[in-house]
């Protein structure tokens, strides 16, 4: 008799099937319904926890289709957050077998489902060993953890596959649009190396035939002579034919593909949200994308080929010497067993030592990247031999490294080629004992000997392909764990569409957090089309991340925002952010003229178009005064310019796509006080017509605001015109009062004065 709990979560609409799928000896104990996909796209799934399994089903349309994985010992289930997504993983000892995406929301019932999994898991165990409580051991690496830590760290590393040979594959998805290329350059190779092995097969008559006859008081034949070298010519131009061609298509279609993994690559990464860059280094994406796309290239286009070639080569170099004497072939083989069974006996040694080598280079290619663009502070510190000895260390842990790693390289291919030595040996001592034996002829021998050289040869070049094909691995990797990474603001699964909007925003009970630290909480406000809203609050009270929520640079864990009354993660995000115009607290321009950087959000604008913009952010004064006027360039990060005339220009640029909605964060934090005013007197007139959310710690900066919101420990505390706050004498007043007192204490002027300032 099949039985669920009161207590179980189940939702009605999935009762009925999960009771069906039910053994009658199992109990429903715990669920939890899935918001979100594996994909990250919003969707509905469920996983159900009995008495005796786990089960899931990932698809709405069927529900009737249902995974389980019966309750063992082996068997973790994990739950880990960040930036608003949610994962709920499902280990055995070999790793991740399944995994689900709910969003925050969903954070509770997930906990109390991975607590009942774990009781009634250790329960069915009989309290075993192995099970640790999350509070003090990681029940699947034994790391220790800190009480209340949700998850762990190290096996959240580990979840992801390691470095193999076997992700080179996955490079097919960019080769296949060149597929007949690569098969015309395989049909060349084919041609070319079989061309390589007529020279050998001639040597044989040649020395039986003429040579040796010759020396025995037989006069020469000029036609068999001529017969043989111009078969040794015509063997040597078509392979060098081939081999040409090959080369020069192959090399072709390794570049294009190489390009196409960097723009592939490059876009991805483009569309991945906030928290993804948030965790990285971006001398490490620098690395992936140049580096490790340029290593694949080279793999692709040399290595790759030579790796074909060879194989090819002894494949039909072993045919030819069985076709002469199968003997002297099986004696030319025995080496073969023991150099495979090195490389297999090396192999993983060298794809994880690359791959940490990759790891240790993007920290060098970090200190470069971020001590080359803050020069000036560096200097501005005098922290030159700082940072040169973080580069120095960085540097030495690469070289440790290294020579770590060609320990193992250092002692393989020698070895390699010590045992294709002695294979040569040992076939001319068989060769010579059938010589006397009167077995073989000794062109067949000189033949041999010839074929054995080239068939070593390959096989020491395959050898040490064995490097370069872990590097190109482990720079495959890297390269697809961006390609395989989603965003955790995820396209509508059935996007709506608003090709103009009014800029009525509705914030609704807005939850959100950072990992599992809680930043907003229960955060409501509703802002009229047209309104300026003024956020106001001390540092870290949520003021940035609601606006970076209402950009959906992340997505909330607990609410919804609502443009016009649709939920905008119904939005394509895309067509959703170009009615947003966005100035941050600290300006960046790209390198380029102004013009073009005024111009960034719309780059079919009009040079009038760029002119109207920069008068009314106040900027045309001072892009006459240049040299080139709006053709000037700004330099590296607009280096050539003021963070006054840098803002102003950053102004301007998002002033030019007209968006509905304006945001200014801290806008004016980096002009002075005659640059404010005119910012702020054009800012009077732009924001008719525009919902405006202005963040300040300036009060100056929100005179002309509608409202202003104040926020407080992520709550909004206060909302009200400037006047009506005051009077109120609450937490407002105080910030005012503060703001006043510590202006009025280090300009020593009265209140009076000060309050204008503000």
């Amino acid at each position: 008799m099949v039985s669920a709990s009161p207590s179980d979560g189940l939702p009605p609409a999935w009762r009925a099937t999960v009771l069906a799928t039910l053994r009658p000896e199992e109990s429903l104990l715990a669920s939890v319904e899935l918001d979100m996909s594996v994909s990250l796209q919003f969707g509905d799934g469920l996983v159900a926890l009995t008495s005796q399994r786990l089960l899931a089903s990932d698809d709405s349309a069927d529900r009737a289709s249902w995974a389980s994985w019966p309750l063992q010992a082996e068997l973790h289930l994990q739950r880990f957050d960040h930036a608003g997504i949610g994962t709920l993983a499902l280990s055995d000892a070999n790793g991740r077998i399944a995994h689900w995406r709910y969003t925050l929301a969903r954070a509770t019932v997930v906990k109390q489902l991975v607590d009942a999994f774990t009781a009634q898991l250790a329960s069915l165990t009989s309290g075993a060993a192995r099970v640790a409580s999350p509070d003090v051991l990681c029940p699947m690496c034994q790391t220790p953890l800190t009480p209340g830590q949700e998850g762990c760290p190290t096996c959240a590393r580990n979840l992801q596959a390691p470095p193999s040979t076997l992700t080179l594959l996955r490079l097919w998805r960019f080769a296949q649009p060149y597929r007949w290329q690569l098969l015309a350059g395989f049909l060349l190779m084919l041609g070319g190396t079989a061309a390589t092995l007529i020279p050998p097969y001639l040597t044989m008559p040649l020395m039986d035939e003429v040579l040796i006859p010759y020396q025995n008081g037989v006069p020469i034949n000029p036609q068999k002579i001529a017969l043989y070298l111009g078969g040794l010519g015509l063997a040597a131009i078509f392979a060098w034919a081939m081999s040409w061609a090959k080369t020069y298509i192959l090399a072709l279609v390794s570049e294009r593909i190489g390009a196409d993994l960097r723009t592939t690559t490059y876009e991805h990464l483009l569309k991945l949200s906030l928290e993804y860059f948030g965790a990285k280094r971006t001398g490490d994406l620098m690395s992936r994308i140049g580096s490790e796309s340029d290593r694949i290239c080279v793999f692709l286009s040399l290595h790759l080929l030579d790796f074909a070639t060879d194989v090819l080569m002894i494949a039909m170099t072993a045919l030819v010497l069985f076709s002469i004497n199968p003997w002297l072939a099986v004696v030319t083989l025995l080496p073969l067993p023991f150099i495979a069974w090195m490389i297999h006996l090396v192999r993983n040694r060298l794809r994880y030592g690359f791959e940490q080598i990759d790891r240790v280079w993007s920290e060098v290619t970090s200190v470069l990247a971020d001590t080359i663009p803050g020069v000036r502070v560096v200097k501005a510190f005098a922290q030159e031999k700082r940072e040169g000895q973080r580069f120095r260390e960085a540097n030495a842990h690469n070289l440790m490294v290294n020579d770590r790693l060609n320990k193992t390289w250092s002692l393989f291919s020698p070895t390699v080629g010590l045992l294709t030595e002695l294979g040569l040996l040992v076939v001319w001592g068989f060769g010579i004992w059938q010589v006397s034996k009167n077995q073989i002829t000794v062109g067949v021998l000189t033949a041999f000997i010839a074929y054995i050289s080239r068939f070593y040869g390959r096989l020491d070049s395959m050898s040490r392909i064995v490097s370069v094909t872990q590097k190109a691995a482990a720079g495959a990797k890297r390269i697809f764990d961006i390609l395989d990474h989603v965003s955790s603001v995820p396209e509508p699964t059935h996007p709506q569409h608003l090709p103009a909007i009014a800029g009525h925003i509705t914030v609704r009970d807005v939850g959100f957090r950072y990992g599992s630290r809680s930043v907003l909480g229960g955060v409501s406000l509703d802002i009229r089309a047209g309104e300026m809203i003024g956020l106001v609050g001390h540092s870290g009270s949520g003021k940035s991340t609601l606006v970076n929520l209402i950009c959906r640079f992340y997505d909330v864990s607990e609410g919804a925002i609502l443009i016009d009354g649709v939920d905008i993660r119904s939005l394509p995000v895309v067509e959703y952010r170009r009615h947003i115009g966005l100035v941050l607290q600290e300006p960046f321009l790209f390198f380029g003229t102004i013009a073009d950087n005024i111009a960034y959000g719309k780059p079919d604008a009009s040079r009038a178009e760029i002119v109207a913009a920069a008068r009314a952010a106040h900027a045309h004064e001072f892009i006459l005064r240049l040299p080139h006027g709006y053709d000037s360039l700004v330099g590296e990060r607009g280096q050539a310019l003021s963070g006054g005339e840098r803002q102003r220009i950053s102004i301007a640029r998002a002033l030019l796509i007209d968006p509905k909605i304006l945001i200014l964060d801290e806008a004016t934090s980096a002009v002075d006080t005659e640059t404010e005013l005119e910012i702020q007197s054009a800012l009077d007139n732009l924001i008719r017509g525009r919902t405006t959310i202005a963040i300040a710690h300036r009060l100056s900066t929100l005179r002309t605001a509608d409202r202003l919101v104040v926020m407080d420990h992520g709550r909004i505390v206060e909302i009200g015109p400037h006047d009506e706050l005051l009077a109120r004498q609450a937490a407002y007043w105080r910030l005012y009062t503060a703001q006043t007192k510590q202006l009025d204490a280090l300009e020593g002027r009265d209140d009076e004065t000060a309050a204008d300032e503000l």
